[in-house]
């Protein structure tokens, strides 16, 4: 039995508000004929339960099972027993794979079916919002396939568990849509183009290992990446669960100190990282530098589908290109034009206008959203009808609707992209709102790594200069000698491991990922020089 969890707690490190929370507005509630077992609440001392309950359909979130959460949430945000919230699926197979979208595709027909088409994503995003702005402990099990509707019920949880038979994917691209469920905000805050490239390719990759078509982050990488924030194995989140029922918090322990508990409690059934196939290391390693390569896009000048489909074109032929970045380019090239058009396009311009600039609060990235899904379900050039009917009801290839030229393409993404109407906007469950995440309990992010680096160098460079100028003093030397002579020794590599390691004591490999951002870093400035090399070369320097 894993020891218990410290209860004496560090300072939150996340800058958190801690006035007064805000006020609940209204939420919807259960309706006649929604199904009464398809969630199942359960109470054990201080955890209170949500257990998604459709496992013959791989869980999937409908309506009826939105109704009943969010009514529970906020009725377990008043209560003084309800110390942990903790969501599971039930079964093996399933967290969530996503909203139970073939019911909208079906009813799309009539504008009375658009309407309840769009009710249902004002009530799923009303419930994301609700998770993403909660203040309690809440604590997501993707314990196997979390995607879509899946993704909005986890990924703005402080707490976020993947175990071995986690799969991870943003599929809308692939049917019509567009990455929802909050993926504006929390897509452009992964290391990197990697969310752009999830969102582009509906999560569909060449796999480094097997050379397979895969779809998907799974189990480890999940974590890797940035998406969960602890990696247990399934096994013991049983007694992870009655581990947390035994906690119990002062009443004058705040959010922060209930965070941190909580925290200290999931690292007790934490274990090392399974070691990823050779010669590869994963996904994100093996694949980083491409990635960045050929998604990457200052938000201010952003790219278009078609010129991002030239360059990959271009890549995936070229015989000066190394056989990997052809490979690759290959395999993603291939993989976009199964797609949607206008949803690439859409979700090219919701990656580097919309989320690139990280402008949106969470409360509007939702309201921002929830526009762009109404266009989806009553536009007339919108694909999604038809990418459900024949992704899931008649099992075909769909019959993508004709792009159009680039500007076309690119003037109705923007389109769909405006914000609504004031009379048009979401009304969310509640006004609780906010710029950047309040919590950091995963890997630290390359951000937060470079941030280190700078500081310890920044730190250094003063310790040096310092220590140079109290020499120059005791020989009688001035500041214009200090300036000639001062030679500025930058920090080493364990300088700059040992001090990210310090920070994040005990979490799962963040040594190996403090490695990796160096490697990158390194060849990022090799890069660098030979661009700068081949344009002087052209300028006969």
């Amino acid at each position: 039995m894993p020891l218990r969890a410290k209860i004496l707690v560090k300072e939150q490190q996340a800058n958190i508000s801690t006035s007064t929370p805000k006020r609940d507005l209204a939420y919807p509630r259960e309706q006649p004929g929604d199904d009464p077992t398809d969630v199942l609440f359960s109470s054990v001392y201080g955890v209170r339960s949500i257990e998604l309950n459709r496992p013959k359909d791989l869980n999937s979130l409908n309506g009826s099972m939105i109704r009943k959460i969010l009514p529970r949430l906020a009725e377990w945000r008043k209560s003084d027993l309800a110390n942990v919230i903790i969501i599971s699926g039930a079964g093996e197979k399933a967290f969530c794979a996503g909203g139970d979208v073939k019911a909208l595709a079906l009813q799309n027909d009539t504008l009375e079916g658009q309407q309840a088409s769009k009710d249902y994503f004002a009530q799923e995003y009303q419930l994301d919002h609700y998770i993403a702005t909660y203040d309690k402990p809440y604590i997501a099990m993707m314990d196997g396939i979390t995607m879509g509707g899946g993704v909005g019920l986890s990924i703005h949880a402080p707490f976020r568990i993947a175990t071995e038979r986690t799969v991870f994917a943003m599929p809308e691209t692939g049917i019509g849509f567009f990455p929802d469920v909050g993926a504006s905000f929390f897509l452009p805050r992964l290391d990197g183009s990697l969310g752009t490239f999830l969102a582009m390719t509906a999560g569909r990759y060449k796999d480094p290992n097997s050379n397979k078509d895969t779809v998907g982050l799974r189990g480890a990488d999940v974590y890797r990446a940035g998406i969960a924030t602890h990696y247990l194995d399934s096994s013991v989140l049983a007694p992870l669960t009655a581990r947390l029922a035994e906690l119990t918090f002062p009443d004058h322990f705040d959010l922060v100190r209930r965070n941190k508990i909580v925290n200290e409690t999931i690292s007790e059934f934490v274990t090392d990282l399974p070691p990823s196939p050779p010669p590869n290391p994963n996904l994100l390693a093996h694949n980083r530098y491409i990635i960045d390569a050929l998604f990457s896009s200052d938000p201010s000048q952003p790219s278009s589908l078609p010129s991002l489909l030239s360059t990959l074109r271009t890549f995936s032929v070229s015989d000066d290109t190394p056989e990997v970045v052809r490979s690759f380019a290959s395999s993603t090239l291939s993989t976009l034009s199964k797609l949607s058009p206008l949803s690439l396009a859409t979700t090219l311009h919701q990656c580097q206008s919309i989320g690139g600039s990280r402008s949106l609060s969470i409360a509007e990235t939702f309201r921002r959203e929830y526009a762009v899904a109404s266009n989806f379900m009553s536009h007339p050039a919108s694909d999604f009808n038809e990418g459900i009917r024949a992704k899931l009801v008649e099992k075909r290839d769909p019959n993508w609707t004709e792009a159009g030229d680039e500007v076309q393409l690119n003037n109705l993404a923007s389109e769909f992209w405006l914000p609504p109407p004031r009379n048009e906007a979401l009304q969310l469950a509640t006004d609780r709102d906010y710029q950047e995440y309040q919590w950091d309990f995963g890997l630290p992010s390359e951000r937060a790594i470079l941030k280190v680096f700078s500081e310890v160098a920044e730190g250094k460079f003063k310790e040096q200069e310092a220590q140079y100028k109290a020499q120059l003093s005791k020989e009688g030397n001035g500041e214009e000698e200090a300036r000639e002579g001062f030679e500025y020794e930058p920090p080493t590599d364990r300088e700059l491991i040992m001090a990210v390691l310090s920070m994040w004591k005990g979490k799962p490999w963040v040594r190996e990922k403090v490695v990796e951002v160096l490697k990158y870093q390194l060849r990022v400035r090799e890069q660098e020089e030979k661009r700068r090399e081949m344009e002087g070369g052209e300028r006969g320097e």
